[in-house]
């Protein structure tokens, strides 16, 4: 281990210590999704709600001393369904429910007519939750260009036969989000992405490739329509990437390092940062970080698949580990996800929630420790 690791603070995005963007849901939020959904409150009594229980989430985010500000996802019922049922052009599908766990929703999405963005209600969402940011940096999630490809090619659709006008709308509906959110203030956009997690996998490989799919093409591809989809991004604005292998209340559905992928995504993908889970053996080594060049990598090693906290010592030899193959300077601290990427939410208490980022920010604090800048 580097002794000691001196690496220097950041008065901009990311941070490092970050946040993924999502957090447990209060019984007051789930108790009024319930009765909007029985019809006992409508969808303005409803958001007064939500609004109510951001603004809570916002200070306590602020009290914790996180330079990072989210809504906590609290809008959503999922993290990647409500952008995409957003975009015009798409429906919500049911899907087969046998070996599923019946606490899941089974549900997707297709495409029934020509996508565009439209008038999309995560703007507003957006713009409510900059008001609230003050002097701290609004933080925005939205599932990737890459994902919407991946879950429409799995489902299908009846309106597009050929492949390079679907990438090429795909790219339109990105690039014209990513205009929208700027002017309404978004300077920190987080793209985050299941897909990179499955080609990660050898099983999904190997089910990818019984479907007639060559699993490094799409890799090729995805970052193609990544960078494609952010190439007109304003300069001030940072874009970054999450990589999930999965996290509906606890669990999770793909396992393998980033070694399959490692040398398309890492090398090739122009975001400005990754949020890589790092919490357990299932994400491998570091030694696929060989390949990051200028970007900055978020390193997720605490996890919020449960409440046990980790060592503090133990983080601090993970990041020296790391810093092997990337510079300590271009390494963040953050959990390995979200604490509710559905609303059902992972499985420990809020109390451990909040333990767990004021793990992030104390390590962050001890490791980048050089520098004036805002303290984290």
């Amino acid at each position: 281990m580097q002794s000691p690791l001196t690496g220097t603070k950041r008065n901009t995005a990311p941070f490092r210590c970050d946040i993924v963007g999502s957090y447990l849901r209060p019984e007051s939020i789930r108790d009024a999704r319930f009765q909007y959904e029985s019809g006992e409150i409508n969808a303005e009594q409803l958001k007064m709600i939500e609004n109510e229980e951001i603004i809570k989430l916002v200070q306590q985010q602020k009290n914790m001393g996180l330079q990072t500000i989210s809504d906590g996802e609290f809008r959503r019922t999922w993290w990647h369904l409500d952008f995409f049922l957003g975009i015009q052009g798409t429906q919500k599908i049911g899907l087969p429910t046998a070996g599923i766990d019946n606490r899941n929703r089974a549900e997707s999405f297709r495409i029934v007519d020509k996508i565009s963005f439209g008038d999309h209600p995560m703007i507003e969402h957006f713009r409510y939750l900059q008001q609230l940011a003050g002097d701290r940096m609004a933080k925005m999630t939205i599932p990737s260009p890459a994902l919407f490809h991946f879950v429409e090619n799995y489902n299908g659709n009846d309106v597009y036969s050929d492949q390079e006008e679907l990438y090429q709308d795909i790219i339109h509906v990105y690039q014209t989000a990513i205009q929208a959110f700027y002017d309404a203030g978004c300077r920190y956009l987080q793209l985050d992405d299941t897909t990179w997690g499955t080609l990660c996998s050898s099983r999904h490989r190997m089910l990818l490739r019984n479907r007639g799919q060559d699993p490094d093409q799409l890799a090729s591809d995805y970052v193609r329509l990544i960078n494609e989809s952010i190439e007109h991004c304003p300069e001030d604005m940072t874009i970054a990437l999450h990589v999930c292998r999965g996290n509906f209340r606890s669990t999770w559905f793909a396992a393998g390092g980033y070694e399959p992928v490692a040398e398309e995504l890492f090398g090739k993908t122009q975001v400005d940062a990754f949020f890589l889970e790092y919490d357990n053996e299932r994400a491998g080594d570091f030694q696929p970080l060989r390949y990051i060049k200028n970007q900055f990598v978020v390193l997720g090693l605490v996890t919020t698949k449960h409440g046990g906290l980790e060592s503090k010592e133990m983080l601090k030899e993970r990041i020296a580990e790391a810093s092997q193959y990337v510079p300590l300077d271009q390494l963040c601290l953050s959990t390995q996800c979200g604490f509710a990427s559905t609303e059902e939410g992972n499985m420990l208490t809020e109390e451990e929630q909040w333990n767990k980022i004021r793990l992030v920010i104390d390590t962050a604090n001890e490791v980048w420790t050089q520098s004036p800048a805002i303290l984290l």
